[in-house]
Protein backbone atom coordinates (compact mmCIF):
# COMPACT_ATOMS: atom_id res chain seq x y z
CA UNK A 1 0.00 0.00 0.00
CA UNK A 2 1.44 3.42 -0.92
CA UNK A 3 1.37 6.17 1.23
CA UNK A 4 -1.94 8.19 -0.67
CA UNK A 5 -3.82 4.79 0.09
CA UNK A 6 -2.39 4.40 3.58
CA UNK A 7 -3.84 7.73 3.99
CA UNK A 8 -6.90 7.48 2.52
CA UNK A 9 -7.57 4.52 4.86
CA UNK A 10 -6.65 6.55 8.07
CA UNK A 11 -8.77 9.39 7.39
CA UNK A 12 -12.07 6.70 6.28
CA UNK A 13 -11.64 4.72 9.75
CA UNK A 14 -11.58 8.22 11.43
CA UNK A 15 -14.84 9.47 9.80
CA UNK A 16 -16.04 6.16 11.14
CA UNK A 17 -14.58 6.39 14.72
CA UNK A 18 -16.30 9.76 15.10
CA UNK A 19 -19.41 8.95 13.67
CA UNK A 20 -19.93 6.13 16.26
CA UNK A 21 -18.80 8.09 19.12
CA UNK A 22 -21.62 10.64 17.89
CA UNK A 23 -24.05 8.05 17.68
CA UNK A 24 -23.04 6.43 21.19
CA UNK A 25 -23.27 9.74 22.84
CA UNK A 26 -26.55 10.01 20.99
CA UNK A 27 -28.01 7.17 22.61
CA UNK A 28 -26.81 7.43 26.02
CA UNK A 29 -27.71 10.97 26.17
CA UNK A 30 -31.39 9.47 25.29
CA UNK A 31 -31.00 6.32 27.56
CA UNK A 32 -30.29 9.11 30.49
CA UNK A 33 -32.89 12.02 29.53
CA UNK A 34 -35.94 9.04 29.34
CA UNK A 35 -36.63 9.10 33.17
CA UNK A 36 -36.91 12.70 33.62
CA UNK A 37 -39.19 13.06 30.19
CA UNK A 38 -41.17 10.57 31.34
CA UNK A 39 -41.10 11.95 34.92
CA UNK A 40 -41.38 15.71 33.49
CA UNK A 41 -44.68 14.25 31.44
CA UNK A 42 -46.32 11.91 34.32
CA UNK A 43 -49.55 11.53 34.39
CA UNK A 44 -50.26 10.91 30.59
CA UNK A 45 -52.25 7.85 31.40
CA UNK A 46 -54.92 6.14 33.55
CA UNK A 47 -53.22 5.29 36.97
CA UNK A 48 -54.05 2.26 39.22
CA UNK A 49 -55.06 2.05 42.94
CA UNK A 50 -54.56 -2.11 43.97
CA UNK A 51 -56.34 -2.39 46.96
CA UNK A 52 -55.41 -5.25 48.97
CA UNK A 53 -58.93 -5.90 50.74
CA UNK A 54 -62.25 -6.44 49.36
CA UNK A 55 -65.01 -3.49 48.51
CA UNK A 56 -65.97 -1.92 52.00
CA UNK A 57 -62.97 -2.62 53.78
CA UNK A 58 -61.38 0.03 55.23
CA UNK A 59 -58.55 0.00 52.51
CA UNK A 60 -61.05 0.35 50.17
CA UNK A 61 -62.49 3.15 52.06
CA UNK A 62 -59.18 5.04 52.07
CA UNK A 63 -58.60 4.59 48.29
CA UNK A 64 -62.39 5.44 47.17
CA UNK A 65 -61.92 8.69 49.82
CA UNK A 66 -58.69 9.83 47.59
CA UNK A 67 -60.19 8.72 43.82
CA UNK A 68 -62.33 12.14 43.08
CA UNK A 69 -59.73 14.13 44.53
CA UNK A 70 -56.69 12.49 43.08
CA UNK A 71 -58.28 12.09 38.84
CA UNK A 72 -58.96 16.03 39.56
CA UNK A 73 -55.41 17.17 41.30
CA UNK A 74 -53.28 14.67 38.41
CA UNK A 75 -55.51 15.55 35.57
CA UNK A 76 -55.99 12.14 34.79
CA UNK A 77 -58.67 9.11 36.02
CA UNK A 78 -57.64 7.14 39.06
CA UNK A 79 -58.95 3.82 39.26
CA UNK A 80 -59.69 1.60 41.47
CA UNK A 81 -58.76 -2.16 41.57
CA UNK A 82 -59.48 -4.72 44.49
CA UNK A 83 -57.52 -7.31 44.69
CA UNK A 84 -58.00 -9.46 47.81
CA UNK A 85 -56.68 -11.88 49.58
CA UNK A 86 -53.38 -13.92 51.83
CA UNK A 87 -54.13 -10.75 54.30
CA UNK A 88 -53.32 -8.48 51.44
CA UNK A 89 -50.17 -10.10 49.72
CA UNK A 90 -51.83 -10.69 46.44
CA UNK A 91 -52.44 -7.51 46.03
CA UNK A 92 -48.73 -6.45 47.25
CA UNK A 93 -47.06 -8.94 44.91
CA UNK A 94 -48.91 -7.45 41.99
CA UNK A 95 -47.76 -4.31 42.69
CA UNK A 96 -44.04 -5.13 43.36
CA UNK A 97 -43.94 -6.74 40.25
CA UNK A 98 -45.29 -4.03 38.35
CA UNK A 99 -43.38 -1.51 35.90
CA UNK A 100 -42.07 1.61 38.10
CA UNK A 101 -43.14 4.01 36.37
CA UNK A 102 -45.50 5.98 38.89
CA UNK A 103 -49.38 3.91 36.80
CA UNK A 104 -49.79 1.33 39.50
CA UNK A 105 -49.70 1.91 43.27
CA UNK A 106 -50.77 -0.47 46.00
CA UNK A 107 -53.52 0.80 49.17
CA UNK A 108 -53.10 -2.03 51.77
CA UNK A 109 -53.85 -1.79 55.77
CA UNK A 110 -50.96 -1.07 58.28
CA UNK A 111 -51.62 -5.09 59.70
CA UNK A 112 -50.91 -6.29 55.89
CA UNK A 113 -47.17 -4.84 55.86
CA UNK A 114 -46.63 -4.90 59.78
CA UNK A 115 -48.17 -8.23 60.85
CA UNK A 116 -48.66 -10.81 58.20
CA UNK A 117 -45.45 -10.54 57.14
CA UNK A 118 -44.55 -12.04 60.16
CA UNK A 119 -47.17 -14.19 60.54
CA UNK A 120 -47.61 -15.86 56.74
CA UNK A 121 -45.83 -19.29 56.48
CA UNK A 122 -44.67 -17.88 53.05
CA UNK A 123 -44.65 -13.92 52.30
CA UNK A 124 -44.26 -13.22 48.66
CA UNK A 125 -42.09 -9.94 48.62
CA UNK A 126 -39.95 -8.11 50.85
CA UNK A 127 -41.61 -4.72 51.40
CA UNK A 128 -38.27 -3.25 52.23
CA UNK A 129 -37.23 -4.09 49.38
CA UNK A 130 -39.91 -4.68 46.64
CA UNK A 131 -42.29 -1.34 48.05
CA UNK A 132 -41.66 2.30 47.97
CA UNK A 133 -43.96 3.93 51.02
CA UNK A 134 -45.71 6.84 49.45
CA UNK A 135 -48.13 7.94 51.84
CA UNK A 136 -49.77 7.62 54.68
CA UNK A 137 -53.55 7.50 54.86
CA UNK A 138 -55.23 7.03 57.98
CA UNK A 139 -54.50 5.50 61.41
CA UNK A 140 -56.66 3.04 62.31
CA UNK A 141 -58.04 2.96 66.26
CA UNK A 142 -58.63 -0.53 67.82
CA UNK A 143 -61.34 -0.37 70.63
CA UNK A 144 -62.24 -2.44 72.91
CA UNK A 145 -65.36 -3.42 73.36
CA UNK A 146 -67.63 -6.20 75.25
CA UNK A 147 -71.24 -7.29 75.63
CA UNK A 148 -72.88 -4.49 77.88
CA UNK A 149 -75.07 -7.19 79.64
CA UNK A 150 -71.40 -8.82 81.36
CA UNK A 151 -71.44 -5.73 83.36
CA UNK A 152 -68.57 -4.28 82.66
CA UNK A 153 -67.85 -0.83 83.23
CA UNK A 154 -64.10 -0.75 82.06
CA UNK A 155 -60.90 -2.53 81.48
CA UNK A 156 -60.28 -3.51 85.17
CA UNK A 157 -63.70 -4.95 85.65
CA UNK A 158 -62.88 -7.04 82.68
CA UNK A 159 -59.57 -8.21 84.15
CA UNK A 160 -60.81 -8.55 87.56
CA UNK A 161 -63.54 -11.01 86.62
CA UNK A 162 -60.80 -12.86 84.27
CA UNK A 163 -58.59 -13.30 87.27
CA UNK A 164 -61.78 -14.23 89.80
CA UNK A 165 -63.18 -16.68 87.02
CA UNK A 166 -60.26 -18.38 85.03
CA UNK A 167 -61.21 -20.66 81.57
CA UNK A 168 -64.55 -18.02 81.85
CA UNK A 169 -63.74 -15.47 79.12
CA UNK A 170 -63.58 -15.88 75.48
CA UNK A 171 -62.88 -13.37 72.68
CA UNK A 172 -63.21 -13.15 69.00
CA UNK A 173 -61.36 -11.54 66.39
CA UNK A 174 -61.71 -11.66 62.58
CA UNK A 175 -58.86 -14.66 61.88
CA UNK A 176 -55.65 -16.16 63.45
CA UNK A 177 -52.77 -13.08 62.74
CA UNK A 178 -55.40 -10.78 62.57
CA UNK A 179 -54.32 -7.35 64.22
CA UNK A 180 -57.66 -7.18 67.15
CA UNK A 181 -56.26 -10.81 67.14
CA UNK A 182 -52.55 -9.62 67.89
CA UNK A 183 -53.88 -6.63 69.91
CA UNK A 184 -55.73 -9.16 72.30
CA UNK A 185 -52.23 -11.24 72.85
CA UNK A 186 -50.32 -8.30 73.56
CA UNK A 187 -53.08 -7.34 75.77
CA UNK A 188 -52.79 -10.97 77.95
CA UNK A 189 -49.19 -10.57 77.17
CA UNK A 190 -49.17 -7.41 79.48
CA UNK A 191 -51.96 -7.75 81.51
CA UNK A 192 -52.09 -11.75 82.71
CA UNK A 193 -55.56 -11.48 81.18
CA UNK A 194 -56.86 -15.17 80.69
CA UNK A 195 -59.38 -15.54 77.99
CA UNK A 196 -59.51 -18.09 75.19
CA UNK A 197 -58.99 -16.89 71.45
CA UNK A 198 -62.20 -17.80 68.76
CA UNK A 199 -61.06 -17.05 65.59
CA UNK A 200 -63.42 -16.06 62.76
CA UNK A 201 -63.58 -15.42 59.35
CA UNK A 202 -63.62 -11.43 59.22
CA UNK A 203 -64.87 -8.96 61.59
CA UNK A 204 -68.41 -8.90 60.99
CA UNK A 205 -69.24 -12.78 62.26
CA UNK A 206 -66.88 -11.72 64.98
CA UNK A 207 -69.27 -9.01 65.92
CA UNK A 208 -72.36 -10.95 65.16
CA UNK A 209 -71.27 -13.48 67.50
CA UNK A 210 -70.35 -11.00 70.49
CA UNK A 211 -73.78 -9.13 70.01
CA UNK A 212 -75.51 -12.81 70.39
CA UNK A 213 -73.31 -13.52 73.40
CA UNK A 214 -71.01 -16.00 72.36
CA UNK A 215 -68.41 -14.51 72.99
CA UNK A 216 -67.89 -11.68 75.55
CA UNK A 217 -65.59 -8.85 74.11
CA UNK A 218 -62.87 -8.13 71.55
CA UNK A 219 -60.86 -5.56 69.89
CA UNK A 220 -63.08 -3.85 67.41
CA UNK A 221 -61.88 -2.19 63.98
CA UNK A 222 -64.42 0.45 64.18
CA UNK A 223 -67.58 -1.33 62.59
CA UNK A 224 -68.94 -1.89 66.15
CA UNK A 225 -68.81 1.51 66.88
CA UNK A 226 -73.18 2.40 66.13
CA UNK A 227 -73.36 -1.12 68.76
CA UNK A 228 -71.58 1.18 71.70
CA UNK A 229 -73.45 4.28 71.15
CA UNK A 230 -76.60 2.31 71.14
CA UNK A 231 -75.62 0.48 74.46
CA UNK A 232 -75.60 -2.78 73.15
CA UNK A 233 -72.06 -2.79 73.74
CA UNK A 234 -69.56 -1.23 76.33
CA UNK A 235 -66.20 0.44 74.92
CA UNK A 236 -63.96 -0.60 77.66
CA UNK A 237 -60.57 1.32 76.29
CA UNK A 238 -59.42 2.78 73.02
CA UNK A 239 -56.45 0.49 72.11
CA UNK A 240 -53.70 3.17 70.29
CA UNK A 241 -51.53 6.01 72.08
CA UNK A 242 -53.81 8.59 72.12
CA UNK A 243 -57.67 9.09 72.89
CA UNK A 244 -60.26 9.23 70.11
CA UNK A 245 -61.88 12.39 68.87
CA UNK A 246 -65.10 10.24 68.59
CA UNK A 247 -64.69 9.09 72.37
CA UNK A 248 -62.80 11.61 74.25
CA UNK A 249 -63.85 10.49 77.46
CA UNK A 250 -62.93 6.91 76.88
CA UNK A 251 -59.16 6.53 78.12
CA UNK A 252 -55.99 4.62 76.37
CA UNK A 253 -55.10 1.25 77.52
CA UNK A 254 -51.64 3.04 77.96
CA UNK A 255 -53.30 5.67 80.71
CA UNK A 256 -54.90 2.51 82.24
CA UNK A 257 -51.23 1.44 83.23
CA UNK A 258 -49.85 -0.60 80.08
CA UNK A 259 -47.23 2.23 79.13
CA UNK A 260 -46.11 0.02 76.20
CA UNK A 261 -49.57 -0.89 74.30
CA UNK A 262 -50.44 0.29 71.12
CA UNK A 263 -52.32 -1.19 68.83
CA UNK A 264 -52.72 1.11 66.11
CA UNK A 265 -51.32 0.43 62.03
CA UNK A 266 -51.35 2.82 59.83
CA UNK A 267 -53.19 2.18 55.91
CA UNK A 268 -51.09 4.00 53.18
CA UNK A 269 -50.56 4.09 49.81
CA UNK A 270 -47.26 2.34 48.45
CA UNK A 271 -45.18 2.10 44.63
CA UNK A 272 -42.68 -0.63 43.06
CA UNK A 273 -39.29 -0.17 44.19
CA UNK A 274 -37.49 2.32 42.03
CA UNK A 275 -39.98 4.49 41.55
CA UNK A 276 -38.65 7.83 40.49
CA UNK A 277 -38.56 10.11 43.78
CA UNK A 278 -40.45 13.04 41.78
CA UNK A 279 -43.41 10.99 41.16
CA UNK A 280 -44.05 9.85 45.17
CA UNK A 281 -43.18 13.08 45.96
CA UNK A 282 -45.64 14.81 43.78
CA UNK A 283 -48.54 11.71 44.60
CA UNK A 284 -47.77 11.99 48.46
CA UNK A 285 -48.24 15.67 47.79
CA UNK A 286 -51.43 15.43 46.52
CA UNK A 287 -52.74 12.74 48.89
CA UNK A 288 -51.91 15.29 51.86
CA UNK A 289 -53.60 17.86 50.63
CA UNK A 290 -56.37 16.12 50.20
CA UNK A 291 -56.15 14.41 53.86
CA UNK A 292 -57.07 17.54 55.58
CA UNK A 293 -60.09 18.39 53.58
CA UNK A 294 -62.93 17.80 56.28
CA UNK A 295 -65.29 15.70 53.40
CA UNK A 296 -62.42 13.16 53.40
CA UNK A 297 -61.12 12.98 56.84
CA UNK A 298 -65.08 12.68 57.70
CA UNK A 299 -64.81 9.24 55.81
CA UNK A 300 -62.54 7.93 58.01
CA UNK A 301 -63.44 9.40 61.14
CA UNK A 302 -66.75 7.24 60.08
CA UNK A 303 -64.53 4.47 60.74
CA UNK A 304 -62.89 5.54 63.28
CA UNK A 305 -59.73 6.12 62.00
CA UNK A 306 -57.67 9.07 61.45
CA UNK A 307 -56.40 11.04 58.64
CA UNK A 308 -52.61 11.03 58.83
CA UNK A 309 -50.69 13.61 56.73
CA UNK A 310 -46.73 12.43 56.29
CA UNK A 311 -43.74 12.68 54.28
CA UNK A 312 -43.03 9.31 52.40
CA UNK A 313 -39.68 9.30 54.80
CA UNK A 314 -42.15 9.56 58.14
CA UNK A 315 -44.52 6.58 56.88
CA UNK A 316 -41.72 4.80 56.09
CA UNK A 317 -40.44 5.38 60.20
CA UNK A 318 -44.10 4.34 60.99
CA UNK A 319 -44.06 1.06 59.36
CA UNK A 320 -40.98 0.06 60.67
CA UNK A 321 -41.39 0.76 64.33
CA UNK A 322 -44.87 -1.07 63.87
CA UNK A 323 -43.54 -3.99 62.36
CA UNK A 324 -40.76 -4.28 64.85
CA UNK A 325 -43.69 -4.12 68.06
CA UNK A 326 -45.78 -6.30 66.26
CA UNK A 327 -43.05 -9.03 65.23
CA UNK A 328 -41.79 -9.11 68.83
CA UNK A 329 -45.74 -10.33 70.30
CA UNK A 330 -46.04 -12.34 67.15
CA UNK A 331 -42.65 -14.18 67.60
CA UNK A 332 -43.23 -14.34 72.30
CA UNK A 333 -46.92 -15.73 71.43
CA UNK A 334 -46.57 -17.97 68.80
CA UNK A 335 -49.22 -16.61 66.57
CA UNK A 336 -49.47 -18.28 62.87
CA UNK A 337 -52.08 -17.18 60.14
Amino acid sequence: MNTDDRLTTTRTWNRLARRACHALAAAVWAVAATPAVAQADWPNKPIRFIVGFPPGSSPDVAARALQPGLTQALGTPVVVENRAGVTGMIAAEAVARSPNDGYTFLVTSGSAMSISIHTLPRVPINPDKDLTPVAAAARVELFLVADARQGFRNLQDLLTYAKANPGKLTYGSPGNGSAPHVATEMLRAQSGLNALHVPYRGASPALQDLLGGNVQFLFDPGIALEHVRSGKLRLLAVGSTQRSPLFPDTPTIRELGFADFDAGTTHGVYAPAGTPKAIVDRMNAEINKLLVQPQVAQQFEALGAQATPMTPAEFAAVIRRDSARYGAIVRERGIKE
